[in-house]
């Protein structure tokens, strides 16, 4: 699936409306009024994507989650406008997303009318997929296997997948699923430290340590400056692939030794 044509000025207009959102985050209307600015540009799924997803992480960071300000409800009744209803789902699904809630992420799609579910975009349905991965059910491969054919190379949508895919342990091939993910199209470039994150805990799982120690160098090395949060997890996962690392190497001269005759 090709992924919606950007029409000119599209871009700063998207902008412009993400900037909004975000300017007075104790300000309560400011869902609203973004759902009113993506409305007026007739956003389409995968715009209104990136904006929820930059939106909801940057509303989180300040203290002023979205699952504060909407209710459930206002996600999984049907609205008149198309558009309002997306976004107040994009955010909303996300904030769970962001807080790890996978049950409560997964009870509410499947809450949503059939009407709904039925004409579900691309978007929401990674984010279904996320919450099914996140717990490491097996359905969520088949979901997420869906959504992959028609996400394209739509950055937004395949990072929420990377991130089921690393939250859940215990699925078939999860990690090596993850590998493959990291480095596809728009990721192939390397240039993305979440992206590194998401590979290095692969490679860790894998048990291949060097490169794995590679990788979230280079996620640290690409990390722009001031954004704590994110560093301290990126050492943490540094700091997991040493230890595993250590770990194997302390075991490996005992194996050789019991295969020595006595």
């Amino acid at each position: 699936m090709s992924l919606p044509t950007r029409r000119p000025g599209r871009a700063l207009a998207l902008l412009s409306a993400r900037t909004r959102a975000t300017m007075d985050p104790l300000d309560p209307s400011w869902p609203t009024r973004l759902a009113a600015d993506l409305r007026e540009l007739d956003a389409d799924w995968s715009e209104s994507a990136e904006v929820c997803a930059h939106v909801a992480w940057t509303a989180r960071a300040t203290g002023n989650s979205i699952l504060g300000l909407l209710s459930p409800g206002q996600v999984t009744t049907a609205a008149a406008d198309p558009v309002t209803a997306r976004t107040y789902r994009h955010l909303y699904l996300n904030a769970l997303r962001y807080d790890f809630r996978c049950p409560t992420l997964q009870t509410l799609v499947e809450q949503l009318p059939q009407a709904t579910l039925d004409g579900l975009d691309v978007y929401s349905r990674a984010l279904y997929a996320f919450a099914l991965l996140g717990q490491s059910r097996p359905e969520g491969l088949k979901v997420m296997d869906e959504v992959l054919r028609e996400a394209g190379e739509h950055a937004s949508t395949l990072h929420v997948l990377l991130h089921g895919l690393w939250l859940g342990q215990h699925l078939d091939q999860g990690a090596e699923r993850l590998l493959a993910l990291s480095t596809r199209p728009p990721f192939d470039t390397g240039r993305d430290p979440i992206v590194l994150f998401r590979r290095a805990g692969a490679l860790r799982r894998l048990g291949r340590y060097d490169e794995g120690l590679a990788t979230i160098d280079q996620a640290l090395d690409l990390l722009p400056p001031g954004d704590v949060a994110v560093h301290a997890d990126l050492v943490r996962e540094r700091s997991l692939i040493a230890a595993a690392h250590d770990l194997h190497h302390q075991h490996q001269p005992a194996r050789a030794m019991g295969g020595i005759p006595t």
